[in-house]
């Protein structure tokens, strides 16, 4: 997770809210179309066509990746095991 600074995220969630909303409120056959085109155009809104910087967004779309499983479903999957035991 990029940890930035507390003080910098509120104006980055005042943006994102909106989105996050929006995109809770699809159907679940359409949101995972719908939250890749929006990760999409902020790539290419912020990363100049040059093999430097597609390198440079596949490491952070890495890393969001990473961290997800870390944060979000590693934890979730040791309390399912906790719950149903482990695999045999």
């Amino acid at each position: 997770m990029p940890y930035i600074k507390s003080e910098q995220r509120p104006d980055l969630d005042k943006l994102l809210q909106p989105l996050i909303e929006y995109l809770k409120a699809q159907d679940e056959h359409e949101v995972d179309g719908k939250l890749n085109y929006c990760m999409t155009r902020i790539l290419k809104g912020i990363y100049a066509p040059k093999y430097f910087n597609y390198n440079r967004a596949i490491g952070v779309l890495e890393c969001v990746k990473q961290e997800f499983y870390r944060r979000q479903v590693g934890p979730y999957e040791d309390k399912k095991i906790m719950e149903s035991g482990d695999v045999a």
